[in-house]
């Protein structure tokens, strides 16, 4: 099993620092002075061994090597690191896909924009709270909370305010209808009886507003950098996983009627070979693989803000 790992990292850690090296050469690519790309991709390489599937077979044994590169890939050029909680590895069928926390979600908004601040705040019912909507950009004027509203314990809504270093602020409001809406959706933590969401509503609702507001400032933004396009390619390539996931599940569970038919001499008949699972091809050589993505054409570029 040693020599196998040994292969995988070959083929997916060493590809993608070698990548990223590239990207640094070129001047496409800046990290902070605190984020160490190497230290992340051993911390990650480290969680991946012990990442499982739902069935408990572990990710580098089921995952193809080229959605492994990639999913080192995203987090890396993110300046994201697994060790501080900023973003996990989950498995869809055969895809690795790495998935930002709300950590990594604050993280990257604040090394774009620079904002000073990120807070989010509950809105219980009795709570004296009102906003206002200017030019359709929201604005908390009042929110004063009691005793008596906290220990009513109702969550009505949730808010999260970006600060900028100009005193700028950006703003968003969710209800608790429009929170709950959001946890049905999701399929790795979905809201049910003894989950987070309903052991601790107001973090996560929190999460939920934090997730929300700064995706939503940042996909409002003309950046094109290399990092914006990892970062805003995660919701599609989530879902586009995840339906891929549905589809071979359904077709492992459903029979399949072949009919019978008679192959004259005139007919050629080719059998395609088709790989085994662990005949993974090179991320370098495969059309889809980790180097085969169109890179933006004003990567390197400064925010757009």
């Amino acid at each position: 099993m040693s020599n196998q790992l040994a292969l995988i990292k070959r083929d997916t850690v060493d590809v993608v620092a070698e990548k990223v090296r590239e990207f640094q050469s070129r001047g496409e690519i800046h990290f902070p002075a605190n984020y160490s790309p190497e230290n992340a991709m051993k911390a990650a390489w480290l969680i991946l061994q012990s990442t499982a599937d739902r069935n408990g077979k572990p990710a580098l044994e089921v995952c193809t090597r080229d959605s492994i590169a990639n999913a080192l890939l995203d987090m890396v050029v993110q300046g994201l690191n697994p060790a501080k909680k900023q973003g996990y590895f989950i498995v869809y069928g055969r895809q690795l896909v790495f998935q930002r926390s709300y950590f990594g979600t604050m993280a990257v908004t604040k090394r774009v924009t620079g904002a000073k601040d990120i807070f989010a705040q509950v809105v219980y019912e009795g709570d004296e709270f009102e906003f206002e909507i200017n030019l359709g950009k929201k604005r908390v004027l009042k929110h004063v909370q009691t005793l008596k509203s906290l220990s009513s314990g109702k969550i009505v809504a949730a808010y999260c305010t970006i600060i900028f270093p100009d005193d700028r602020e950006y703003t968003d409001i969710m209800t608790m209808e429009e929170i709950r809406q959001s946890w049905k959706k999701s399929r790795q933590n979905p809201e049910k009886e003894g989950s987070t969401h309903q052991e601790f509503p107001q973090e996560m609702a929190k999460r939920t507003v934090i997730n929300r507001t700064c995706k939503g400032y940042l996909n409002s933004s003309d950046d094109g950098s290399l990092l914006m396009y990892h970062f805003r390619r995660q919701d599609e390539l989530i879902a586009e996983s995840e339906v891929e996931a549905e589809i071979a599940e359904n077709a492992n569970r459903e029979p399949i009627d072949v009919e019978a038919y008679l192959v004259t001499g005139q007919e050629d008949v080719s059998v395609q070979h088709q790989p085994a699972d662990d005949q993974v091809s090179d991320p370098l050589d495969d059309g889809q693989g980790v180097l085969d993505f169109e890179e933006p054409a004003a990567a390197g570029a400064g925010p757009g803000f």
